[in-house]
């Protein structure tokens, strides 16, 4: 990267970005848990000769970071796909079951927003259709940060809610459902679109405001009229960088149906079968709030009885068990 000619090439160039950032994802957390050992270790020693138990206790405090550290890196070993180190877009979409089911697919985007801020991972919200009545018809993030789409890519399907419907004056319990899309990023020289192959409309972007819509003039709505995919963007304050960021997104749909495509076609000749990736539509995780408390993975068969916890945010449990399952597909 440092020689003169590197960005004389665009595509090669960002080839090499992405494959330093994954690089360095795993080689900097070891050197930093080396440095760690290695500064206990002595601090160890010299507070076992001074006879300081606030010091071991400091010691103690950061081996046991170090270890937390250490295991989120094992994790990393599992990443296996090209994809893992990108960022990726989220895109949540409320499905049968009504007004309930608005309110879920609003549920779902707290759940991942939690989710991304407990890993430290930027999240933001580039689009959102609000409901009539409440919750949310769709969303879409865009999440920034190390392996975002390896830790993300597991959520891809479809999330089932039973419970007691507040919007229900009978008190029945319904069944809702909401899709989530998990696309990752991919650098813009990856893929040409031919300007004459969209319908662009523009809007003025709704919602209730507050944190989560910027309201604008200027939203922006592509089809790509071959392929029949749609995306928008309202959430930057102008129309260019609003119809920018859609592009972007257009393109990472694109280059992800190239890829399952591609992906498909190598399955069907070796026989794979039951393979996730894009365009999954299965149901992959239930949560029960009625009659009983009770979050199941599908695949995994991982449950947990903390339900809140988990639209909290709290996926840590569900992801690795999903990585770990499909690492031994």
């Amino acid at each position: 990267m440092g020689s003169p000619d590197f960005w004389n090439h665009q595509e090669t160039a960002q080839k090499k970005v992405v494959q330093l950032k994954a690089l360095k994802g795993l080689v900097d957390p070891v050197e930093a848990a080396i440095r760690t050992a290695a500064d206990a270790a002595e601090l160890a020693e010299l507070a076992e000769g001074e006879n300081d138990a606030a010091t071991l206790k400091q010691v103690v405090t950061d081996l046991t970071k170090a270890e937390s550290d250490l295991a989120a890196l094992e994790l990393r070993t599992l990443f296996k796909d090209d994809n893992d180190p990108r960022d990726c877009f989220m895109a949540i979409q409320a499905g049968t079951g009504g007004t309930d089911a608005c309110d879920w697919a609003r549920m779902i985007l707290r759940m991942y927003q939690g989710y991304c801020e407990r890993m430290g991972f930027e999240c933001k919200l580039i689009d959102v259709l609000p409901a009539d009545e409440a919750g949310i018809r769709s969303a879409t993030l865009e999440v920034r940060g190390p392996y975002a789409y390896g830790y993300l890519k597991g959520e891809h399907g479809v999330h089932r809610l039973v419970r007691v419907s507040p919007f229900d004056a009978n008190h029945r319990r319904q069944t809702a459902f909401a899709s989530v899309d998990v696309t990752p990023e991919f650098e813009e020289v990856d893929i040409e679109i031919n300007e004459a192959d969209l319908k662009i409309d523009t809007y003025r972007s709704g919602g209730a405001g507050g944190q989560h819509v910027n309201v604008t003039d200027s939203a922006v709505r592509l089809t790509h009229i071959p392929t029949g995919i749609i995306v928008a963007c309202q959430n930057e304050r102008s129309q260019p960088l609003n119809k920018k960021m859609a592009l972007k997104y257009l393109a990472a749909k694109l280059l992800a149906a190239r890829e399952l495509e591609r992906s498909a076609k190598v399955d069907a000749a070796r026989g794979a079968k039951g393979r996730i990736g894009f365009g999954s539509s299965s149901q992959i995780r239930s949560y029960t709030m009625n009659p009983f408390q009770l979050v199941k993975d599908a695949r995994t068969d991982l449950e947990s009885g903390n339900i809140q916890a988990v639209l909290d945010g709290r996926l840590e449990p569900f992801v690795e068990a999903f990585l770990n399952w499909n690492a031994k597909k």
